[in-house]
């Protein structure tokens, strides 16, 4: 399965703090936000990652990222000169996609849950059609809702009900067949100008080859888009790690827990890094793996 990462978009419910940078290079406590879905992809056993975002900030994520072999992954690059819908990055992305599934993961979500890796991993090999995951909220209406049934299965997929049928909303995280190239190829703009992820959901539903895994209790699904949820998001963060001793979305650590970087190749990043608390934790781990 093949990877996208759409850190697109010009941020401005986040206006002035993007004005001058992509939102998904702000700080979410110690590590970039463009870490946490890139940290998703890794632990899915995606090692094949694009990248899409403006023409202004794509140097600046190659800066950060480079091409991933650091991380033992690839990582290539996209434009997406204006925010035409979350479904265009199959369009722009297409040769990449190439005949190979596809993971989607917006760049301002983050997920955090035990055992999250193995669910990926499964949803992965279990694949036909569409998987989405769901989460419940206390507000639906202001989310895509699913409903399903006894098996799993979408029963429908409604944009911010004023009645909704369930509390599960649907995150910005997606798995697909090879079909939604030629789905999103096919969509019409909406009455917003975009190409909308929900007219593609919809088309597998009809289908009957859509299903919603459902990250409940146990799980934190948070999106970043405002200042309260950006600030939101880093004491989550912020407070796991202290009371845990743990770096979330540390992508050293993954590679080398996943086995795509040596401990020494960890060491090594942790070194060059070594002046701040998430490189000493990096140096600590691959010290840890590597005795």
């Amino acid at each position: 399965m093949k990877g996208i990462v759409l850190a697109g978009g010009s941020g401005t419910r986040l206006h002035p703090l993007t004005q001058v940078v992509s939102k998904q290079l702000l700080p979410v406590y110690d590590k970039p936000m463009v870490y946490y879905p890139i940290s998703v992809l890794m632990l899915a056993g995606i090692r094949e990652v694009l990248l899409i975002t403006t023409p202004a900030d794509l140097p600046l994520f190659q800066r950060l990222l480079g091409d991933g072999s650091q991380f033992g992954i690839e990582i290539s690059y996209a434009e997406q000169p204006e925010p035409n819908g979350l479904a265009e990055a199959f369009v722009i992305g297409a040769d990449f996609v190439g005949d190979d599934p596809v993971a989607l993961v917006l760049g301002d979500n983050i997920f955090y849950g035990q055992g999250f890796s193995g669910i990926l991993q499964q949803c992965v090999r279990d694949l036909d059609g569409c998987t989405l995951f769901g989460y419940p909220v206390r507000d639906p209406e202001r989310y895509g809702v699913g409903e399903v049934d006894d098996e799993g299965r979408l029963v429908s997929i409604v944009e911010k009900p004023t009645e909704p049928k369930s509390n599960m909303a649907i995150t910005g995280l997606y798995f697909y067949d090879n079909d939604v190239v030629d789905i999103a190829k096919g969509l019409s703009p909406s009455v917003r100008g975009e190409l909308e992820i929900t007219d593609v959901n919809l088309a597998y539903l009809r289908e009957g080859r859509a299903r919603l895994t459902s990250l409940g209790r146990g799980f934190a699904w948070l999106d970043t888009g405002t200042h309260d949820s950006l600030v939101e998001a880093g004491q989550f963060v912020q407070v796991l790690e202290h009371r845990q001793g743990v770096r979330i979305a540390c992508l050293e650590e993954i590679a080398l827990r996943m086995g795509y970087i040596s401990a020494d190749d960890c060491y090594e990043l942790g070194a060059r890094l070594a002046k701040s608390g998430y490189g000493q934790y990096v140096m600590d781990i691959a010290r840890r793996v590597g005795a």
